[in-house]
C-alpha cells in the first residue's frame, strides 16, 4: 500500500509553514487519517493554531475557529432554535461546530457546561437541540489547544472528555536552528515573500477514502496483544513495575486499545506499508495515554507524570 500522493503534497504543504516541529504535523495527519480528535498542549507562540489552519487550508474543508472564553455559552458553538416570525415557527441556526475542522483554541478557558456540550458531538458526531439530533459533517474533527501554565480563568478538562481525544500532543520548543529559519521566514513575508498557496487537491472525500485504507491496514495478532498488554500495564502496574505499583490512580479504559491500534495503523499508513510493526505502537502509545492515565500522590511526590510511567510500561513489556 502506498500513500495517496496527496497526502504527501499536503505534509510538504505543512512543512512549508510550520518551521520543524515534525512530530507535531505527523499527529495532525493521524488525526485526519483516524477522524479522532486532537488536543494540543503547549504554551503561547508555538505555532499550534497557525498549524491546525494550515491542515484545514490544505484538505479544503470548511474550517471555524473558535476562541472559548469564559463567557461562552453552550448554543454559541452548538446552534440553537430560533424563532421565525414569518412562519410563526421555530428553526434551526447551525452553530459554528457544524463545520468539518473545528479549532477549539484555549478549550480550557471555557467553563464546564460548554465543555459538556462538545461530548455528544466528538463521540456520536451529531448535536441535540430541542430533542431532535442534527448530524456533523463525515469529516468532522476537533482539533483543540490548551496552554498548561495559566490557572486563573481556566477549567481543567474533565476524564471523561479527555478520553474523547485520540491524541495528546505536547508541542516543545524548536531547537535554536530551527528558530532562525522562523525568524528568516517572518523576515521574507515582511518582504513580501509570503508561503506558496496549499494546492493539495486533497478534498474530503479523498480523506474518507484514505481512512477506509487505514481501517485495512493489517495488524498481527501478536502485535493486537502487545498493545493490550500496554494498556492493561496501566492498570495494574505492580505486575510489570513492582516499586511502581501505586502510581497510577486511574488506568486507561479500552477506548485507549482502540486509539492505540487506530494511530499505529495511520502511522504505517504514512510510511507507505498496510501492516503495523512494533515501531508504530512505541512511537504514539506516549500520545494515546498521555490524557488516558492519572498518576497518583505518591507518583506525583515522586516526580513521575504519565510520560515517565509511560516510558516505564513500554521499557518493561517485552516487544514482539
Amino acid at each position: 500500500m502506498q500513500t495517496q500522493p496527496e497526502f504527501l503534497t499536503l505534509r510538504q504543504h505543512l512543512e512549508g509553514v510550520i518551521v520543524g516541529q515534525s512530530h507535531l504535523l505527523d499527529r495532525l495527519m493521524i488525526a485526519l487519517l483516524t477522524g479522532g480528535h486532537i488536543l494540543l498542549e503547549s504554551p503561547p507562540g508555538l505555532a499550534k493554531t497557525t498549524a491546525v489552519k494550515a491542515l484545514a487550508g490544505g484538505v479544503h474543508a470548511r474550517f471555524q475557529r473558535v476562541q472559548f472564553t469564559p463567557d461562552l455559552m453552550p448554543a454559541d458553538i452548538t446552534g440553537s432554535d430560533v424563532f421565525d416570525p414569518r412562519t410563526s415557527d421555530f428553526r434551526f441556526m447551525e452553530g459554528p461546530l457544524f463545520n468539518e475542522i473545528i479549532l477549539a483554541d484555549e478549550i480550557n478557558r471555557a467553563p464546564p457546561k460548554v465543555q459538556s456540550a462538545l461530548l455528544e458531538a466528538m463521540e456520536e458526531h451529531q448535536v441535540t437541540i430541542g430533542g431532535r439530533s442534527h448530524p456533523l459533517p463525515d469529516l468532522f474533527i476537533v482539533m483543540a489547544t490548551q496552554n498548561p501554565l495559566e490557572q486563573s480563568g481556566t477549567y481543567p478538562l474533565p476524564e471523561a472528555q479527555l478520553d474523547r481525544f485520540l491524541l495528546h500532543v505536547v508541542v516543545d520548543y524548536p531547537g535554536e536552528e530551527d528558530e532562525l529559519r522562523i525568524l528568516e521566514r517572518d523576515r521574507q513575508m515582511h518582504f513580501g515573500v509570503d508561503a506558496e498557496a496549499a494546492d493539495t487537491r486533497l478534498s474530503p472525500v479523498t480523506v474518507l477514502t484514505a481512512r477506509r485504507e487505514v481501517a485495512e491496514v493489517h495488524i498481527e495478532d501478536s502485535l493486537k496483544r502487545y498493545v493490550v498488554s500496554i494498556v492493561n500495564a496501566t492498570r495494574n502496574l505492580g505486575d510489570w513495575l513492582p516499586d511502581w505499583h501505586d502510581a497510577v490512580r486511574l488506568g486507561a479504559s479500552p477506548r485507549a486499545t482502540l486509539a492505540t491500534v487506530r494511530a499505529a495503523s495511520a502511522h504505517a499508513y504514512l510510511q507507505g506499508r498496510d501492516y503495523v510493526i512494533p515501531d508504530d505502537v512505541i512511537d504514539v502509545a506516549p500520545d494515546v495515554l498521555r490524557h488516558r492515565i492519572l498518576p497518583s500522590f505518591s507518583a506525583r511526590a515522586k516526580e513521575l507524570g504519565s510520560d515517565e510511567l509511560i516510558s516505564g510500561i513500554l521499557g518493561a513489556i517485552p516487544v514482539p
